[in-house]
């Protein structure tokens, strides 16, 4: 959980304010490395109270995004986008129409705070951090306890790209590339997988991760499912796999 918030900073956020040269633009992860202060994860919120402070198009985006991993989505906001305000109408997320107040993230998991005025949104932080909420501040990196990447979904696989809240743009940019590079058949993929290792688990079969990475032969694999060879693909895998039994 984040620190209890000793002023309108993260603890989590660096600035390289004052600095003659750019920041360290070494590889990610090596000791003392500068590229990010943020540790990639993946957040588990199904069913998990997840405050939207904010009733704009932003807010929406953010709204639908909680809303595709189930999570319990509730806004506050003196007014509602159309698309909120349907939303709200057929019960698929809850809305409390006034300004926030404090006391508002009590019980919360995940807050976002995506309005138009700084003061409210550095209030939702200020709290989120008191309480041990996860804030993300949008357009603001400043007083997040974490930030949302640009992210591309092929089923159960997740591409995220993120700039450390450098460039949102950027991350987007990237992300729209890659999107031609994984197509569908990496979640068919993924899918298969977990099929494979489910059988050889009930037969009492385990495979050493590395015989799995030699096992994995993507091209072919991805190849035989962009043509619908799914059985193929999979009788593949498994003898593949049967070889470090």
């Amino acid at each position: 959980m984040p620190p209890r918030r000793k002023d309108k900073r993260s603890p989590l956020a660096t600035s390289h304010e004052g600095q003659s040269k750019p920041p360290d633009s070494g590889e990610s992860g090596k000791a003392g490395g500068t590229v990010t202060p943020y540790y990639p994860v993946m957040l588990h919120v199904q069913g998990k109270r997840c405050m939207v402070v904010g009733g704009g198009e932003v807010a929406l985006r953010r709204v639908k995004a909680l809303m595709e991993h189930d999570a319990h989505v509730e806004i506050i906001s003196p007014e509602l986008c159309p698309e909120l305000s349907q939303l709200a109408a057929t019960g698929a997320v809850k809305a409390t129409l006034r300004e926030y107040k404090s006391g508002d993230l009590q019980g919360a998991f995940v807050a976002v705070a995506a309005t138009d005025d700084g003061t409210t949104n550095s209030q939702v932080a200020e709290e989120a951090m008191e309480r041990g909420v996860l804030v993300n501040v949008v357009d603001t990196p400043e007083l997040c306890s974490f930030i949302i990447p640009s992210c591309l979904h092929r089923g159960a696989v997740t591409v995220a790209v993120s700039t450390g809240g450098k460039s949102p743009a950027l991350a987007r940019r990237i992300r729209t590339e890659l999107e031609g590079s994984f197509g569908h058949e990496y979640g068919q993929l993924a899918s298969m997988v977990e099929q494979v290792r489910s059988e050889l688990r009930q037969k009492g079969i385990t495979i050493p991760g590395e015989a799995w990475q030699r096992a994995l032969d993507l091209d072919v694999l991805l190849q035989m499912l962009r043509l619908g060879q799914w059985d193929e693909a999979k009788r593949r895998l498994t003898d593949s796999l049967r070889r470090y039994e």
